[in-house]
């Protein structure tokens, strides 16, 4: 694909994700993308043959970007509590979008799920990356695997319960609440 042409395809996916996450699969049309990355819709097809192949290319642009997190984290401390601890502060970062919109990953995985099955799977992926990385740092300190494992899932569901409240009350203040708690649970604090 040329220049152009991978140019086009990240604005259809950004708009896609953008879209998805404002307003929910179900109700984004084909032609909402397009006019929205400003590609006739006539050409979409030549870039997604389908709805669940752009589905499935937002869901990629999620692992993407928490590997990138990840690898960002690993290289922020030696110290694996320094790790998880910075990868924390980066997820608290975007706090106000979760607020205003819930989580993007949260809403691909539970709205691609009927009609595109395989792009909710990928989706999800997103978490069992934070999960596994949080609890290969934890082990790291002492912890068997199990309890880093058990440790690693509370504080993904910490979040993401944060994400929810702090959506539903439209409340900043409960989901920093919430990546304090996490953060605390785990003993990772200054």
């Amino acid at each position: 694909m040329s220049k152009k042409g991978d140019q086009r395809r990240e604005a259809i996916v950004a708009a896609a994700a953008r879209l998805f996450w404002e307003c929910g699969f179900s109700a984004t049309s084909i032609a909402d993308i397009a006019r929205d990355a400003d590609v006739p819709q006539g050409n979409m097809f030549y870039y997604f043959r389908t709805k669940a192949d752009l589905a499935l290319a937002v869901a990629d642009v999620f692992v993407d970007e928490t590997r990138a997190l990840i690898t960002e984290a690993e290289a922020a401390s030696i110290d694996p509590r320094g790790r998880i601890r910075f990868l924390l502060q980066r997820l608290a970062q975007s706090n106000r979008s979760r607020v205003v919109n819930g989580c993007p990953i949260n809403a691909a995985v539970r709205d691609f799920r009927r009609t595109a099955p395989e792009a909710s799977a990928r989706a999800g992926q997103s978490f069992e990356l934070l999960v596994s990385f949080i609890a290969r740092e934890l082990q790291k300190t002492g912890p068997r695997p199990s309890i880093a494992m058990a440790r690693a899932r509370a504080v993904v569901i910490e979040w993401q319960g944060g994400i929810a409240l702090a959506h539903a009350f439209n409340d900043m203040t409960v989901l920093a609440e919430s990546l304090r708690r996490a953060e605390q649970s785990l003993q990772i604090g200054s």
